[in-house]
């Protein structure tokens, strides 16, 4: 029973995975669609924004104009009066007036000039953000258009996919069914994972032998105490494999591997360990009877050692007492050299009396 379930909730993990895929691009494509639409949105503020200096820029413009127009007016009205003037004083007044009329001229004239050229430039960029607004919405439209038909075609999809997962349900517990969900929502739609060699293949963790030994029962649906997944019990040639109390037991045979005699000796010797050994050869025996070869001829080394010690040391002894030897035969020559020396000092005296 309860491997039935664990087969249903890895067929439904799939299903789940992919259903939520789904729902989550769903839900993201209308938003695609939401920067773009503010982008417009943003661009046809600042145009109306700009426009609405544009025709401030304007009516200055034409205000500009109007004086400029005045004072041209003021100029050439005093300048007909100048034929109509008959004294001097009645001359420097009008010709204060022309003069006065003349700059007010060429002021407005120059300020018409700057607010033109400002407004020109101001109608350039309007264009050209318009130019960019119409191409912007019509990207819109064309984004609208292929959302829509991916839309259409996520959710044929989606209603696929519910249909499966209606198909795969039943005979599950609703409760387990809903925390199922859930992980596989918050768990990047991973949902039931493995444990190998006592480990949870979902978080990584190694887990207690007592909860592994349960989960392999099989007798109840078990959850990760570390990430919370569901966990099953997997079979491995690792685990099958697992132990190594014979492996330990055969020693160095295992370390050095089946080639070692062969690597150890050349082809000659190898012939002549078969001329010795006869047909009833076998590397493996030649393998243990080359690790017992090398462990007497060890010992042997060792007792050839200790050997050579004994025979140094005595050796040692010998001369020792040789030199005694020595020191003993020139005491005696000594003695014997002064006991001539005083007989010859008596044959003298004697002689001498």
């Amino acid at each position: 029973m309860i491997e039935e379930t664990i087969e249903k909730l890895k067929i439904l993990q799939d299903i789940l995975s992919e259903k939520f895929a789904v729902e989550n691009e769903i839900d993201e494509l209308p938003k695609a669609l939401a920067t773009k639409q503010e982008l417009v949105n943003r661009l046809k503020k600042s145009f109306v924004e700009k426009n609405e200096t544009f025709e401030e820029t304007r009516r200055r413009v034409a205000e500009v104009r109007i004086r400029m127009q005045e004072a041209e007016s003021d100029r050439e009205k005093y300048e007909s009066q100048m034929d109509r003037i008959s004294t001097a004083r009645e001359y420097d007044a009008l010709d204060k007036e022309i003069r006065e009329a003349s700059d007010r001229e060429q002021q407005y004239r120059r300020d018409l000039q700057n607010e033109q050229k400002d407004l020109d430039d101001q109608q350039t960029r309007l264009e050209r953000e318009e130019a960019l607004i119409r191409a912007q919405e019509e990207e819109l439209e064309e984004e609208r258009a292929k959302i829509a038909t991916e839309t259409k075609n996520k959710e044929a999809k989606l209603e696929e996919l519910q249909k499966r997962e209606g198909d795969t349900i039943p005979g599950l517990d609703e409760e387990l069914l809903y925390k199922f969900e859930r992980i596989i929502r918050s768990k990047a739609g991973e949902g039931i994972v493995a444990i190998r060699n006592g480990v949870c293949t979902g978080c990584q963790m190694i887990l207690p032998n007592q909860f592994v030994n349960d989960v392999r029962s099989a007798e109840h649906i078990h959850f990760c105490p570390y990430c919370s997944k569901i966990v099953f019990f997997a079979d491995t040639p690792e685990e099958e494999g697992a132990g190594f109390a014979e492996s330990d037991a055969e020693g160095l045979s295992d370390l050095v591997g089946d080639d070692f005699v062969d690597d150890l000796l050349d082809d000659e010797e190898l012939e002549g360990m078969d001329e010795l050994l006869g047909d009833d050869y076998d590397g493996d025996d030649v393998e243990s009877d080359g690790v017992a070869a090398a462990a007497a001829e060890s010992d042997e080394d060792e007792e050839a050692d200790d050997d050579d010690e004994d025979e140094d040391e005595d050796a040692a002894d010998d001369h020792a007492d040789l030199l005694e030897g020595d020191d003993e035969g020139d005491a005696f020559d000594d003695e014997d050299t002064d006991e001539e020396e005083t007989d010859e000092e008596d044959e003298e005296d004697e002689g001498d009396e």
